[in-house]
């Protein structure tokens, strides 16, 4: 299992591009399954989870073809309606089938999700919805079964506004037969992206970004050509490591309008930003000031984002309040900040962080995606060497993230085993 060491005490400087971003790319590319004909996705981002997206689609018999960052699916052969267990359990985003594949085949047998342990993320949401709209919802042995000869336009209100059931219930009801109206609607911008695409291949999709979602369904789809959008939680770890490290950097191929509750907060720690378009610049020249955080769905502060700017107030001057709101276990990584000598105390969903005026580099375990970020940005300014173990949750969500870091002038270097 691979690991990363990051030698502390540089700071950044130059300019990175941002990949493309991870939580726009799944559904996208599985919506694919709701149409005959090639597909094809460009700005696509080379992560583990996109590997395990694209052998999905294989299994369910689509065709798929890989050029760097350039993707083509041919989903005419679609054969196979279930999501077996081997592959969700990697990526809790492959329930992202369940909605394509109950429109285009009537039926779906999909495994329950698996994903990060940073809580329970249920999917009832996304089958209420399904039901309302006329299917049949069965468990049996760990998996969801699901049938409709025709899905119906239908109300639905989101108990809360989760992104994925979002995605999945307007995938659906692009052809369902009638209109759709989704309430308490996630906003998210990968939200906008996917109706924007399904919008692309002749959907009738309105309000998407707003809590209201209306849904025309039509009787079939066409194939589209899609550029993936910019990764703004992969655009934000940069700019709390620029920050971290007193550092300059530039970072081109972003949307700084995805990223408002971020900078707003950066800002108000004390940090310059300049945005210039599709790109921004992120300097820190003086103290870093403590400001309090609390996560919230978009255009809130990012719950992927949480670990990050930790990092950032545990060498900030004073104290400060972080609140997760959206995840029960998110704050695993406190534990090994805390090994590397940061003053993080957790009651609840609230950690109080008091900031020291140095990190100590100390051999540190990755619990998820995030969290496994916020342990490379804090070898970033520890002193001595830090080893970040089990970084291969970094691999499904980071692109290629030590060769980003050292080309801004990070000593860091990936251990293979």
């Amino acid at each position: 299992m691979d690991k990363i060491r990051v030698t502390g005490g540089r700071r950044l400087e130059g300019e990175v591009t941002i990949s493309g971003a991870k939580n726009a790319a799944l559904p996208i590319l599985l919506s694919s399954l709701l149409t005959d004909g090639v597909n094809t996705y460009t700005n696509v981002p080379q992560l583990k989870d996109i590997e395990t997206t694209l052998l999905l689609l294989d299994q369910l018999g689509a065709t798929v073809s890989v050029e760097g960052e350039r993707v083509s699916v041919n989903a005419g052969g679609l054969d196979k309606f279930e999501a077996p267990y081997d592959l969700v359990r990697k990526m809790r985003a492959s329930v992202l089938v369940l909605g394509p594949l109950l429109a285009r085949l009537k039926r779906a047998r999909v495994s329950l999700p698996g994903g990060c342990a940073i809580g329970a993320r249920p999917i009832n949401i996304h089958l209420k919805g399904l039901a309302q709209m006329g299917a049949a919802v069965q468990l049996h042995h760990g998996y969801v079964e699901i049938e409709a000869e025709r899905l119906k336009g239908a109300d639905v209100y989101l108990d809360i506004p989760t992104v994925t059931g979002t995605e999945n219930l307007m995938m659906a009801a692009s052809l369902a037969e009638g209109d759709t109206t989704l309430r308490n609607a996630a906003r998210e911008p990968e939200i906008v992206a996917l109706a924007d695409t399904l919008n692309q291949m002749g959907a009738e999709i309105r309000g998407a970004g707003t809590a209201v979602v209306e849904i025309r369904g039509v009787s079939e789809l066409r194939p589209a050509s899609v550029s993936v959008i910019p990764d703004r939680i992969e655009c934000g770890t940069f700019m709390v490591a620029a920050a971290l490290t007193g550092g300059r950097v530039t970072l081109v191929n972003c949307e700084p309008e995805h990223l408002g509750a971020l900078t707003d907060k950066l800002i108000q720690a004390g940090v310059m930003i300049e945005i210039q378009g599709k790109s921004l610049t992120v300097a820190a020249t003086g103290p870093i000031t403590s400001t309090d955080v609390q996560t919230q769905p978009y255009p809130g502060f990012p719950t992927d984002m949480q670990a990050q700017f930790m990092v950032l107030m545990s060498i900030a001057d004073g104290m400060s309040v972080i609140t997760e709101n959206i995840f029960e276990n998110r704050f695993i990584h406190v534990s090994e900040l805390k090994r590397m000598g940061a003053d993080i105390q957790v009651s609840g969903n609230t950690a109080v962080v008091k900031g020291v005026s140095r990190l100590s580099a100390a051999p540190v375990m990755a619990s998820d995606l995030r969290a496994s970020a916020s342990l490379i940005l804090a070898g970033l300014v520890a002193e001595g060497a830090t080893v970040v173990n089990r970084v291969y949750h970094l691999d499904r969500g980071y692109q290629q993230i030590e060769k980003k870091f050292a080309s801004l002038g990070a000593s860091i270097e990936r251990i293979a085993e």
